[in-house]
């Protein structure tokens, strides 16, 4: 009888144990899936911190490829503005000098007129048409001869040539535009080249020579 119950008592005891084995290694396995996934969850971490660092670095260079690309087309741009700006203002200089010189021939070519014409009135401003335009041959042919002042105002104020000239009646008619219409028209047209006394280069109201109106030609 006692020895039963030695037994029941060991066998109690040996129960017990087992379930206090059992609960240690329960416990034990259920605290290291802790562990592991901690363990997991930190490797987790870092590759999300590695994607993000790399998603990050993507996103700065495309932004810096896009911040130069857009630089780029801004620096093309104000080339392409500073080119075509070159451009317009050099024709607008060219354009510039172009009509200055352009009215600087005019005004040559008005003040030539002016002239001729001043000094055909002033000789010849009471004789037919052709006689005016042949007194202002008279004073191309000077002007193109070799000897004689090679302007058409040198020639014309040369001293000792043209009466009109020394007495200042010829300044006054310049100065007042004081010629006529016809005296232009003559000065105009001996200018452009029309000659009808050929390679004369003088004329007076004596003499031999060529006569039109007036005046001899020789």
């Amino acid at each position: 009888m006692l020895k039963a119950k030695r037994l029941k008592s060991m066998f109690v005891l040996y129960s017990a144990c087992a379930v206090m084995a059992t609960g240690f290694t329960s416990q034990a396995a259920s605290e290291r899936p802790e562990v592991t996934t901690i363990t997991e969850t930190k490797k987790e971490d870092v590759n999300t911190h590695t994607a993000v660092q790399t998603i990050s670095q993507n996103i700065v260079a495309s932004a810096q490829e896009m911040t130069d690309a857009s630089q780029q087309v801004i620096a093309e741009n104000i080339a392409k503005k500073e080119e075509e700006e070159r451009i317009a203002r050099e024709k607008a200089e060219q354009a510039a000098r172009e009509q200055a010189e352009r009215e600087a021939r005019e005004a040559y070519v008005r003040a030539n007129q002016e002239l001729m014409a001043s000094i055909i009135y002033c000789e010849a401003g009471n004789q037919p048409y052709e006689g005016q335009v042949a007194v202002g041959a008279v004073i191309m042919n000077r002007v193109k001869s070799g000897s004689y002042p090679d302007s058409i105002e040198a020639v014309i104020y040369q001293s000792g040539q043209f009466g009109p000239a020394a007495t200042g009646w010829l300044n006054r008619v310049r100065s007042s535009k004081g010629y006529s219409q016809t005296a232009l028209q003559a000065a105009v047209d001996a200018l452009n080249g029309s000659n009808p006394i050929g390679n004369c280069l003088y004329f007076d109201q004596g003499g031999s020579g060529m006569k039109i109106g007036a005046h001899y030609f020789h």
